[in-house]
């Protein structure tokens, strides 16, 4: 039976190499496996049919069954004709409508012969017409057998080829009439008795080919569960490994550094958030094994003191700590944070970035092996294969969503024993994402802001209401404060978005001449980067005009106003990332959302949800449902090392608990995957690991 479905698409009669070449390069389909795995979007009921009598302008897709009276031809301009088939029932008369008709309408259709025609009815001319409808022989109908119509998405590049949906749907239906016997089951009984679900086989007819709406929901579920299964199966038994394989560094104690800093350098006194952290931090310190844990915390909350702070342990049982950031300036703050901290202590704090070379990075890299350097602070440098330790125990990752988990392996081969390792992230990951994403990792949360600080206040303008907007800006730097105006800048639009910017700026200059501005954007030189920054960041200027790169890290507590333009062309997380950087000091902070004045659903939507909240987890979550991980025409789930065919993280979440925990009893019970009850799901997951999904990566 496997043999079957290992066969490539090129031999399923209607495919051929052209279009073998075309639906392998534009969906990935080049066995019968993955065509059987491409599932429909949607369905429509074909299992009836309407008498144009019966028809109004809001249905959905109906069918209805006549003949052709006549033909009629019209001029489009620039050698177009649109071309008109009056049809009737007999109980009414409607129009069939080609408007890049050829000759290829004459020679299908005929007049006179019976058809059934499907399609949407719309009104024109005071008539219903069906614009290039599907058509079929009447003869060839059995209604019962149509049941549900299954939609495929396609590409236009498919369509041209004539590739559509309806030819999707023609070559599903002879490969599953090829399939003579039925699919090897890839559950065990006990899981899909416990689950009420049905077998693949039946799930694999049925989402293809349901009666009703019920078969596509016990099929879709029976296929969701699989996917969500097998992927927390391989997370759960790869953590389960790991903890077996390694042990952890075991910290004994809290010595002088960590006691010295907590009663002379605390800045504040911790909220109870933190201190919750550093205790689930210290516990697995203390257990023998090795931690690996993910910090969430929104900007602000104080997520470099609590790994500061761990650090400061490890340091303590004579281990060294190293802190890595996605990117240079990241690292440089880090490293003048921490420096700031540890003022007084007796601590060796050192940065390795790619702008460190010759003696002074030699300095440091003699330093690292010896033990003098306590705390390394560095972009990815640090995992360069000259960078050697004497000693590594615990090395925090921030903003874990740059950093694959390669990465994360490589600091491993660091230390005798791999460190105990803290990922820190300020985009909240909803909990459904995170135990796909990061199902290896425990997570901690800081969900309370540090004392004095006030939650941003959020304020929607439409692009016509710069008098006002302007009059508050005015407002906030008289009163000693500093604004961020930010420019969207997308790739797809680069020249025109950084020609928007300029123009922007000029402007800006004329509306105000009384203020000295900065102005930053990716294209820059960084030293010029870093230079505008810098003035902004000492008071020198008093706007700064940017891109996103002010997105990550950096650091203003005198900065009271963010205001982002055209804020309809940014997601909701971008939005909030954005909203961090002010609301650092103890002032009541603004963030301004400018938008136009016409805005789809969605876009209200999310202007709304950011009005409404500060967050992050709700916002995250909110962003989840309306983007979804991956749009619905492409496949690429955003931060998913895998495709999901099926399954949907943001709407799926009671499902991926449900599998989380029927993989968790597993793992569980056979740790060392060697029980003969489950031979049919390591079997299985070995068998995925194989084909093109990377697996590895979902580790």
């Amino acid at each position: 039976m496997l043999d079957i479905l290992d066969q490539d698409i090129m031999y399923l009669p209607g495919v051929g190499p052209r279009r073998k070449e075309i639906l392998s390069k534009e969906l990935g389909i080049s066995s019968f496996r993955d065509l059987l795995e491409y599932f429909p979007y949607k369905y429509v009921d074909r299992s009836r049919i309407y008498l144009i009598s019966e028809l109004s302008q809001d249905m959905p897709f109906v069918q209805v069954k006549g003949r052709i009276l006549s033909f009629e031809e019209f001029d489009q301009g620039r050698r177009k004709k649109r071309i008109v088939a009056h049809f009737s029932d007999g109980h009414g008369v409607c129009d069939l409508v080609w408007f890049n008709g050829t000759k290829y309408v004459y020679q299908q259709y005929q007049v006179n012969k019976e058809y059934i025609v499907f399609g949407k009815p719309t009104i024109f001319n005071g008539r219903y017409q069906f614009s290039h409808p599907d058509i079929d022989d009447a003869a060839n109908l059995v209604l019962t057998d149509m049941g549900m119509q299954p939609y495929y998405i396609t590409t236009e590049r498919m369509k041209k080829m004539g590739l559509t949906s309806r030819a999707m749907e023609k070559l599903t239906k002879t490969l599953i009439e090829k399939l003579s016997q039925p699919l090897a089951e890839t559950l065990p009984d006990f899981i899909t008795r416990r689950h009420h679900l049905i077998s693949r086989d039946e799930a694999m007819r049925k989402i293809h080919y349901p009666k009703n709406a019920e078969d596509t929901q016990r099929a879709r579920l029976r296929l969701k569960f699989e996917e969500l299964f097998y992927v927390q199966l391989n997370i759960l038994r790869y953590a389960s490994d790991q903890r077996r394989k390694y042990r952890g560094f075991v910290f004994e104690h809290v010595g002088e550094q960590f006691n010295w800093f907590y009663r002379n350098n605390l800045p504040f006194e911790l909220t109870g958030a933190q201190k919750r952290v550093i205790r689930e931090i210290r516990a697995d310190m203390r257990s023998g094994r090795q931690m690996n844990r993910l910090l969430q915390g929104d900007v602000g909350s104080g997520k470099t003191l609590v790994a500061l702070m761990s650090m400061l342990i490890a340091v303590d049982n004579g281990f060294q700590a190293c802190i890595m950031a996605p990117t240079e300036i990241l690292a440089e703050q880090h490293l003048a944070t921490i420096q700031d901290f540890l003022q007084g202590m007796p601590l060796r704090v050192e940065l390795l970035t790619g702008i460190v070379k010759g003696k002074r990075r030699q300095e440091i890299l003699d330093g690292l092996m010896t033990g003098e350097v306590h705390i390394l602070v560095g972009t990815h440098a640090v995992i360069e294969d000259n960078v050697q330790f004497r000693q590594l125990g615990f090395a925090v990752i921030d903003e874990q969503h740059r950093f694959g988990v390669a990465q994360r392996a490589k600091l491993w081969s660091k230390s005798t024993n791999p460190p105990h390792v803290l990922v820190m992230t300020a985009t909240p990951i909803p909990r459904t994402l995170a135990m796909t994403i990061y199902g290896d990792l425990d997570v901690s949360i800081i969900d309370e802001l540090p004392p004095g600080r006030k939650p941003v206040q959020t304020i929607h303008k439409y692009d016509n209401q710069t008098t006002s907007l302007y009059n508050g800006i005015r407002q906030q730097i008289h009163q000693g404060r500093q604004v961020y105006i930010v420019f969207p800048l997308i790739q797809e639009s680069e020249k025109m978005d950084l020609k928007n910017l300029e123009a922007g700026f000029e402007a800006l200059k004329e509306v105000f001449p009384e203020f000295h501005m900065s102005k930053v954007h990716g294209m820059m030189k960084p030293k010029d980067k870093e230079e505008e920054m810098q003035k902004f960041v000492r008071g020198e200027t008093q706007i700064l005009v940017a891109t996103t790169v002010i997105e990550v890290g950096v650091n203003v507590p005198n900065a009271s106003v963010m205001v982002i333009l055209d804020a309809q062309r940014f997601g909701l997380s971008q939005l909030h990332q954005l909203r961090g950087r002010v609301g650092r000091g103890a002032d009541q902070s603004y963030c301004i959302l400018v938008t136009t004045h016409k805005l789809s659903a969605e876009t209200a939507k999310r202007i709304d949800i950011m009005c409404e909240t500060n967050d992050g987890f709700q916002i995250a979550e909110a962003d989840l449902k309306l983007r979804g991980p991956g749009d619905l025409e492409g496949t690429q789930q955003s931060g998913i090392a895998f495709d999901l065919k099926i399954a949907d993280i943001a709407r799926d979440g009671q499902i991926i608990q449900m599998a989380r925990d029927e993989a968790q009893q597993i793992v569980d019970n056979d740790p060392t995957c060697e029980r003969t009850e489950y031979q049919l799901l390591w079997n299985r997951l070995a068998a995925l690991r194989k084909t093109n999904i990377n697996w590895a990566a979902i580790s």
